[in-house]
This record gives structure tokens, C-alpha cells and sequence, in this order.
């Protein structure tokens, strides 16, 4: 294009303010028209489709998402405007990225007013000079200006009629190779296989959609690479005959510079970690989805602890060694969908994304992320010659349709870590105090309750269990905690914890071995010969392949009559896989093992399912027996439970008895046996006989 009538109108990016005041009065007074101002890379392109300046002054580092680098380089791919960078940096790597952009000038802060002119002036000059070269070449030497690019003629069957030595280059292909070929050979599909579509329909139709339009497409080589190209298509016609010429371009090169602009201003060039800019992106996403889906998310904030000594002490590139192998193994500790970054320094950040909807579910989440990136980078590095142990202080902080800003967010978590480094290095704090106790008494607990099992802390309580004449016929055996400093705890505390942690196995099987050598001593005497054992069995141990196995086991161990042994299921262990579930049953069944249907109505038991299960009784919840004597519909219940289990043929018992009322009216519904503190709370194994033989003793005697 000619060179722009005066004034020059000129667009500012400048996220100084006081710079950009100055600019503006600067080219004010040498004559220039300033059309706009922006501290945005991403308003800039808008600004420059809107307000079409002449010339744009770009500062590199600016405000937003986008840096002057990239700006840059779409202003110049949509617009094919002038760029002149100002900056204050002159730093070798910010050069290198500059230079990708191609700017028509560079101006290091501060600078003269006679520096700001002599630039403008030259990079308008050289833009109208090469705007006039171009137009000149596409109207005058169309082809020969193109000569570097690939040039391919067509005929109008599609054949190749020439292939020039760029094109060689291009595809590679020789030209004797190419000539008389198909030029459908040169696109991937699905355009190799609509090529002779496309020209039938120009031949019928004269539809030419192609000619004259500039387009970026993809080219297949030789080697069956696809890669992205440039193609124009003009159509020259001589003696009647149709010729198309094809001016190809490859863009492969244009393309890994654009990358690389992206990759250098979004991600650290030492870890290939996502960099501060990027991070502070994702972290507004990750808020905006949390309000969204009602979520919690967690942002960790890690710092390696004495960091600065190792590289005080062997040197920037052991120190940078150490950085990379960090960051490989915090990218192993987080799922698909988690963000890894680093800040700069020794300072890493993780984003966990899509946790629990509950605060201390979502607490207990990122804690156990935080554990295993403790334990990952707590192990030995090699690092060049040197093997070295390093540990990370680590602050959580979560949100939650969170009404704080990104920039409070990541002063809490930062807070947080500092808390860490105070509390001794090598450990994990929340910000929030409430979740930071919650999650301190939670873990210690954990590792207490391992320690517990490790350490015999559990005893076995048993409540008896009677029949409707009130004569006891069994007991269930129900696990306590004695705890060193907390004393006996509920096992509603610690029952869940221990499923959820995978210690249910181990205090299971501790607890069905105890119970079958308990069977054994009572069969040393006449008054509890007969008694059978309840044993309450998980979801997780009634899952695993080996649980048969693990039964036969406690029987064999202790010696146990297989006959005195029930085994108690929840109904909730009935949803899934219930034809693997009666093949246990059935296998434990054939050597005597009996089994009752815990909690019966509080789950979703399917009657198809219930009667196939080879089951000897139904426990009626606790739940239904509190109130049967003043809520028609727990009586209702009741009684259908019984009839339900007689007309299947089974025993059923009811739990959580607590008075003569609620024991007689069950009688009178046919109930077959019955447990609760109306007839003994809970109680140590010698304690039980004990009360048994005096209750026997006390009917002797009257």
C-alpha cells in the first residue's frame, strides 16, 4: 500500500500509564495522530480491526493474559501492520522471542524523542517499501515472484504439468515423479478423495471456489506426513485450454515459530511447567467451575526446603537438576485434569480441580494428594554425581463458589506454606484453621488406628443374643477401640475411616479369627456350648477374592465349629455383583457357615435377589423397633419383615430391644429372637458368662 497520507495515526499498547501519557504528548508534538491506547495484548487486535492505524507501539510485557510478543504477531498476521516494540528489558531470551514476531523496530526504555521519530520513520518506510514490492509482484510477476514457494500447474483433468524444484522440496517428490500424476497425491484426505469431485464441477458448473482465494490447508508428503501449507490458485487459459497454477507454501516452520511464542510466554523453558501467566488462567477457570458445579478445588502452594543451600553449595546446574526431576514427579502425583506450574525459584503449585462437594471430604482429598507428592519428592535424587534428599513445604488453600479474588487465593496458600516451614519443613498445611484441625485429627487418628492394629489395641465386646423364651442362643461379636489417651472409642468413628483406608481388611480379619477363638473356649462349657457368633463382615472384605479362603482360615487357625459361625451382611452389599456374592455364600453354606441379612429393611434389597441367597436370617433394623409401639408404620414394617423372612423360610431376629413392651409385642408378632440392652448392653466375654451363669443359677433356685 502507498505510504499513509499525514497525520500517521498511530495505536499505543502500554500498560504504564505514565509512559503512555508521555507517548501520546511525544507524537502529538512531532506531528503524528495517536487513535487509541490500550494496556491489553487482547484489545489491541481489536482496536487495530477497529480504529486502523498506521503504525502500532507495542510494550512486551503488558497486563492480561496476553504478552506483546504474541499481540504482536497476530497484529502483524491479521492486519499486516507495522510493529515496534518498546521495552525496558534487554535481556538476550526476551530479544529471541521478539525477533520471532518480526518487528519493524525496538526501542529500549527510556528514549529520546529524535530515537522515537527515526524509528517511526524507517519502519513506516520499509513497510510502504515492501507494501509496494508485494503489490508489484502480484500484478506484475505473479509466479516468478514465487519462485522459492512451490509452484504446480494442472491441466484440467487434474494432471500434473509442472513441479517445480520448491515443490520437490515441499513434498518429496522428484519432479519425474510427479509430472502426469494426480495432484489428488499431494492432499490427505478427505480432500485426496473429493479432488476429481471438485473438478467435474468446475467443468459443469464453472464453480471455482478455489481461484483467487488465499487459504491455509493441509499437504500430504512423500513419507505420508501431513503438514500445514499455504495455497493459492490462479487459472490462465490459452488456446482453450485451462491451465490451474498452484503457488504452495510450507508453513511448517511458521508454525513451530508460532508455538514456541506461545510456549515462551505461557510455560517455564526449564521444567516445561506451565508459567505464572498461565497458571493465574487456569486458577480463574477453575473458580469459575467450582461456582458452577458446586465443587471445591485446592491450590498448593510447594517450596523445597533449603533449596538455596544446594545451590549455594553445588552450583546453578545441580540446583536446576533437581527443579526438572521436581517437576516429573509432581506431574506423576496429580490426575488428568490437575494442573502442575511453577512460579519461578524452588516455588511449584498444584491445582486440584473436581474434588468433593463436601469441605472435610474435599480436605481429606487434597491431603492425601499432598501426602503422596510428600512421600515422591521426599525420595533420593541423582543428581549428576551427587545423590541428594529433598522435602517440600506444602500450604493448602481450598474454594468453593468462592466470593475471593484470584490474588487473595494465592496469598492464603502462600501464607499456608510459610506456616508449613514454621511447623518444622517436610509437611502439609491448610489455611483455613477449621479444615486444618479437621484434617490434622483425621490424619492422626489414621495413624493411630494402624498403630491400633499393629499394636493388639482392639478388643472384642459381645452382646447376647436370645430366643423368644428369653434363653440366650449366641452373642454378636462387636469390635472396640480401647485407645491409649482417648479411651474407649465408638466405633462409628473409627469403622468408616478404617473401610475408607483399606485397615478394615487386616482389623476384619483380626476380628472374625477372635470371635471363632472365643467359640472355641465357649465350647469348653456346658452353658455356652451352643452359642453361636455373629460376625459383622464389610463391603471391602466380602469383595476380596480370597475371603472363602480367609474364613477357612480363622476356622482352621482356631479350630472352630463352622456350625456356631454367622456371618452378618448389609444390604448395601447386595447392589452389585450379587451372582459373585451367592457364590461365596453358598461355598461358606457347604461347610456350615450360616449367614444373617443385617439392617434388613434401611437398603434396597431386591426380593428376586433375596431369595436366592442362601440366607438363615433377617435382622429388623433398630430403626423399626425403637418406635413400633407408637409409630403404626415402624409396627407395619415389622410385622411385614416377619411374615417376608417366615414365608421364606428364614429365622428373624430383632436389634436394639430396650424394654418389656417393645419384647412382648415382637413375641406376639412370631419374632424368633431378639438383642438389645433389655437384655444385655455390650460386654467383655467373661463379664457375658458370667451374667449367664447367674441368670441359670437364679432360675435354678426358683
Amino acid at each position: 500500500m502507498p505510504a499513509p497520507l499525514s497525520p500517521v495515526r498511530v495505536l499505543i499498547v502500554e500498560d504504564e500509564m505514565v509512559v503512555a501519557r508521555d507517548l501520546k504528548v511525544q507524537l502529538h508534538e512531532m506531528g503524528y495522530l495517536v487513535v487509541g491506547h490500550t494496556p491489553r495484548g487482547e484489545d489491541s487486535i481489536r482496536m487495530c480491526g477497529e480504529l486502523h492505524p498506521h503504525v502500532v507501539l507495542m510494550d512486551i510485557e503488558l497486563a492480561g493474559a496476553m504478552d506483546g510478543v504474541v499481540a504482536a504477531q497476530d497484529v502483524r498476521d491479521q492486519f499486516g501492520l507495522p510493529v515496534i516494540f518498546l521495552t525496558a528489558y534487554a535481556a538476550d531470551d526476551i530479544l529471541a522471542r521478539a525477533k520471532m514476531a518480526e518487528p519493524y523496530g525496538y526501542i529500549l526504555k527510556p528514549f529520546s524523542e529524535r530515537e522515537l521519530k527515526t524509528v517511526l520513520e524507517m519502519a513506516l518506510y520499509k513497510h510502504g517499501a515492501e507494501t509496494r514490492l508485494r503489490d508489484a509482484a502480484l500484478q506484475n510477476q505473479t509466479i516468478l515472484d514465487n519462485m522459492l514457494d512451490g509452484v504446480i500447474t494442472i491441466d484440467e483433468r487434474g494432471l500434473i504439468a509442472s513441479f517445480n524444484n520448491a515443490a520437490c522440496t515441499i513434498f518429496g517428490y522428484a519432479r519425474d515423479e510427479a509430472l502426469g500424476a494426480n495432484v489428488s497425491m499431494l492432499m490427505p484426505e478427505p480432500h485426496h478423495g473429493h479432488h476429481d469431485g471438485y473438478l467435474h464441477q468446475y467443468r459443469t458448473t464453472g464453480d471455482a471456489r478455489m481461484i483467487g482465494v488465499a487459504r491455509e490447508v493441509q499437504g500430504l508428503h512423500k513419507d505420508g506426513r501431513v503438514f500445514p501449507m499455504a495455497l493459492s490458485v490462479s487459472r490462465a487459459t490459452q488456446g482453450g485450454q485451462t491451465t490451474f497454477i498452484g503457488l504452495v507454501r510450507d508453513l511448517s516452520a511458521h508454525q513451530q515459530n508460532q508455538d514456541e511464542i506461545r510456549r515462551l510466554a505461557f510455560y517455564d523453558t526449564l521444567t516445561g511447567l506451565p508459567n505464572r501467566r498461565l497458571l493465574v488462567d487456569r486458577l480463574q477457570q477453575a473458580m469459575l467451575a467450582s461456582w458452577r458445579t458446586g465443587k471445591y478445588g485446592a491450590l498448593m502452594f510447594l517450596d523445597l526446603d533449603h533449596f538455596k543451600q544446594l545451590n549455594d553449595s553445588l552450583g546453578h546446574d545441580v540446583g536446576d537438576e533437581l527443579l526438572k526431576q521436581v517437576a516429573e514427579r509432581l506431574r506423576s502425583c496429580v490426575q488428568e485434569g490437575d494442573s502442575v506450574a511453577r512460579l519461578g525459584g524452588d516455588e511449584f503449585v498444584v491445582l486440584l480441580e473436581s474434588l468433593s462437594s463436601h469441605a472435610l471430604d474435599a480436605a481429606t482429598q487434597s491431603k492425601l494428594v499432598a501426602t503422596k507428592i510428600l512421600e515422591a519428592l521426599g525420595r533420593p535424587y541423582q543428581l549428576h554425581n551427587h545423590t541428594y534428599t529433598s522435602t517440600p513445604s506444602i500450604g493448602i488453600v481450598e474454594f468453593h463458589e468462592d466470593k475471593r479474588s484470584l490474588e487473595d487465593l494465592m496469598k492464603m496458600a502462600d501464607v499456608a506454606m510459610y506456616q508449613a516451614k514454621s511447623s518444622g519443613r517436610n509437611t502439609i498445611c491448610f489455611f483455613d484453621p477449621q479444615l486444618q484441625a479437621a484434617a490434622a485429627e483425621r490424619s492422626a487418628l489414621e495413624k493411630d488406628l494402624r498403630h491400633g492394629v499393629a499394636n493388639h489395641a482392639f478388643v472384642l465386646y459381645y452382646q447376647v443374643q436370645v430366643n423368644d423364651q428369653g434363653e440366650p442362643t449366641g452373642t454378636e461379636a462387636l469390635v472396640r477401640w480401647n485407645h491409649p489417651e482417648r479411651g474407649m472409642v465408638s466405633p462409628a468413628e473409627f469403622i468408616p475411616l478404617a473401610e475408607e483406608t483399606g485397615v478394615i481388611l487386616e482389623l476384619g480379619q483380626w476380628v472374625l479369627e477372635t470371635a471363632c477363638a472365643q467359640l472355641v473356649q465357649w465350647s469348653q462349657s456346658p452353658v455356652t456350648a451352643h452359642w453361636t457368633v455373629a460376625v459383622n463382615v464389610s463391603a471391602s472384605q466380602f469383595g476380596q477374592a480370597s475371603f472363602v479362603a480367609n474364613v477357612d482360615r480363622a476356622l482352621q487357625k482356631t479350630g472352630a465349629s463352622a456350625r456356631l459361625l454367622k456371618l452378618e451382611l448389609t444390604e448395601s452389599m447386595l447392589i452389585e455383583d450379587v451372582d459373585a456374592i451367592i457364590v461365596k455364600m453358598n461355598a461358606l453354606k457347604q461347610r456350615g457357615v450360616a449367614f444373617s441379612l443385617d439392617d434388613f429393611g434401611t437398603g434396597y434389597s431386591s426380593l428376586t435377589y433375596l431369595k436366592r441367597l442362601p440366607l438363615a436370617q433377617l435382622k429388623i433394623d433398630q430403626s423399626f423397633v425403637r418406635d413400633v409401639l407408637t409409630d403404626p408404620s415402624d409396627a407395619i414394617i415389622a410385622r411385614t419383615i416377619l411374615a417376608l423372612g417366615h414365608n421364606l423360610g428364614l429365622k428373624v431376629i430383632a436389634e436394639g430391644v430396650e424394654t418389656a413392651a417393645q419384647h412382648q409385642f415382637l413375641v406376639g408378632l412370631g419374632c424368633d429372637a431378639f438383642q438389645g440392652y433389655f437384655f444385655g448392653r455390650p460386654m467383655a466375654a467373661p463379664a457375658l458368662v458370667q451374667q449367664a451363669q447367674a441368670a441359670m443359677d437364679s432360675g435354678a433356685n426358683s
